[in-house]
Order: structure tokens, then C-alpha cells, then sequence
């Protein structure tokens, strides 16, 4: 967001500060007009700096782009994760996610990733809402248009494989790959042609678990090359649950997608659907049809490079920095 003002409101000085910056906290209040703190659990030095802030007439704000805020929601977010619910764990999420409703509540406003979530913020603080969508930065943009370029000068070629990558970043998305896994078993075992490219934790399981020799892994990767992963496939694959909490959850592995060339294929969400241009710029795939849908995709490679070049398109129009800037002033100062 910093960068996003600079770039298309030279009016506007933005920066930003840590936790560890709080004994500075008059410092940062006297240089701002607005504060906007992040996903930030309650302690009393939050608190402090929001107090002291709003007592000075400076605006604060909340920023979140996940259902992580309201406790009625945590066993959700648990079951969706597929994470643990020992006393520890139960502990660990309850308190984490009350302490970041509280640092919510004190502000005066939250800024959110959709609409969706932006209502359910709504419901749990009653504060005034802003959506600004998660979008990309200047370097990830100046990396994939180097990455789009180097493919249209080969005519989009490929080397006669087919590669459906899945890019998980944080191992917390079993179950929302286990909605695609036994469809992706059965045409790698149908198609030789077909490559599954998995980058971040997840763990094969079931019949793909002895299917390593189709199957290219990679670690967790940093923001950049994670980019250039994902430009080397032809097809990511974005497999969303469907509930309160995923629909709440942005576009980002579409956009990230999009911008390198990529194409998606991807579970229907609230976001998802938003952003993806049905047989355009992407494919929209419930649960059920998943297998039909890949299918459609593969079969219509031959047409790849123009809707490779329709995603890129839109991507660029609604997640560029500058497209953001009036959307990040209409919140920092209540347009």
C-alpha cells in the first residue's frame, strides 16, 4: 500500500513500522494523519498507540484479509485448516483470534480484502468498512512481464508436456487439494503427457502418493521465484472448500497467476468467481465437475496463448499498485 500511494499520490508520505517500533509509538503518531495496523493481536502497547492516536484526533484503522477476527468462526477455520484441536491448540487459535477481534475493535474503521468479508467484519465490530483487494508490487509485475515476454517470443511454445502446478505456500490446504487430488491420480495415470508440479508443504497422499516420477516437488519459495514457478506451468490449479471462511479468503492465486501468463483453474469462491472470466481468462470448477473441467482445458491448449493473454490483461487493469491508490485514500482518510 506504501508503495501503491507513492506511485499514484505524490501528495501523500506513506511508510510503515513494526512491533518492535511501538517505543517510538509518539513519534509515529506525530508524523501521521492516519495509522493502520495489520492483523495485529492485542497487547497493551497496541493499545496504548491507538489510544494515544484517536486521543491526538489521528484516524485508526484495521487491516485484515482473513476470517481470523471473530471467535464464533474458529472452529472453521480449524476444520478447513485441518489442524489440530488438542486443549493446546483450542488455546492457541481461541486466543489469537480474540486478541485480533480486540486490536479490531478499538479503531475506528477496518480495511478488508472483498466484500464478503468486509460484511463479516460488519456483523462482528459494527465499524465502518473499505475494500481494497490484495495486489501485486512493483517487482513482482517488473518480473512477470519479463517472464510473459520471454514467451511470446517463442510463439508461447511448450515442450510438448503438460504441466497442472498447485502452489500451496503454507501447509495448512489439505483439504482443499484433497477436493482435485483423486481426479489428478486418475488422468496423470490416463495421460502421460500430464506433469503435477507441487511447490510449498503438502504432502501427496492416496494413489498420488506413489506417483513421484509424474510429480515435480519444490520447498516453500519466496515471493519472486514463486513467480517464476508458477509461469512455467500451463495450468494452476486453485481447489477452494466451500464455506464461510474460504469465501472469505482474496483472488490472490489467481492474479498471481494471471500476470506470468498462467492460467487458472479454480473452485468457485465468492473471490474466485469474481475473478475469473468463465472460458476466457480462466475456468470455474465446483467440486463435482472437476475432472470435466481440466479435461475442457486440456483439450483447448491449442487456444492457450490467447486467453493466457486475456488473464494478463485483466490482471494488469485490477492489480496493478496505481489501479489501488483511490481505494487506499477513500480509507486512510474517509472519502
Amino acid at each position: 500500500m506504501v508503495e501503491a500511494l507513492g506511485l499514484a499520490e505524490p501528495g501523500v508520505g506513506a511508510s510503515w513500522f513494526s512491533a518492535a517500533d511501538l517505543e517510538w509509538a509518539d513519534r509515529i503518531i506525530d508524523r501521521a494523519d492516519t495509522i493502520v495496523i495489520c492483523r495485529a493481536r492485542y497487547t497493551p502497547a497496541f493499545a496504548r498507540l491507538i489510544g494515544a492516536a484517536k486521543s491526538r484526533g489521528r484516524r485508526v484503522l484495521f487491516d485484515v484479509d482473513d476470517l481470523i477476527f471473530d471467535t464464533r468462526f474458529t472452529h472453521l477455520v480449524l476444520d478447513t485448516l485441518d489442524q489440530n484441536t488438542t486443549d493446546t491448540d483450542l488455546d492457541f487459535w481461541f486466543a489469537a483470534m480474540s486478541r485480533i477481534g480486540e486490536t479490531m475493535r478499538l479503531c475506528d474503521g477496518v480495511i478488508l480484502t472483498n466484500d464478503f468479508l468486509a460484511r463479516r467484519a460488519t456483523d462482528f465490530c459494527g465499524l465502518p468498512t473499505w475494500v481494497v483487494p490484495n495486489f501485486l508490487n512493483g517487482v513482482q509485475l517488473d518480473l512477470s512481464a519479463r517472464i510473459v515476454e520471454r514467451k511470446r517470443a517463442t510463439g508461447w511454445r511448450r515442450d510438448g508436456r503438460i504441466h497442472l502446478g498447485y502452489f500451496s505456500g503454507t501447509p495448512s490446504h489439505n483439504r482443499d487439494f484433497a477436493i482435485v487430488a483423486d481426479t489428478l491420480a486418475e488422468l496423470l495415470q490416463r495421460d502421460r503427457r500430464l506433469t503435477l508440479r507441487i511447490v510449498g508443504f503438502l504432502e501427496p497422499r492416496g494413489r498420488l502418493a506413489g506417483m513421484g516420477e509424474r510429480i515435480e516437488r519444490f520447498p516453500l519459495q519466496d515471493f519472486l521465484n514463486l513467480q517464476r514457478l508458477i509461469g512455467e506451468v500451463e495450468l494452476n490449479l486453485v481447489p477452494l472448500q466451500d464455506n464461510t471462511f474460504t469465501n472469505c479468503k482474496s483472488e490472490l492465486k489467481v492474479f498471481e497467476a494471471s500476470i506470468v501468463g498462467t492460467v487458472s483453474v479454480a473452485s468457485p469462491s465468492f473471490t474466485l468467481r469474481r475473478a475469473i472470466e468463465e472460458g476466457e481468462t480462466g475456468y470455474l470448477a465446483p467440486a463435482h465437475r472437476w475432472e470435466e473441467v481440466l479435461l475442457r482445458a486440456i483439450d483447448r491448449l491449442d487456444d492457450y496463448p490467447h486467453m493466457a493473454e486475456s488473464a494478463l490483461a485483466a490482471a494488469e487493469a485490477r492489480y496493478s499498485p496505481a489501479r489501488q491508490a483511490a481505494a487506499i485514500m477513500a480509507a486512510a482518510f474517509g472519502g
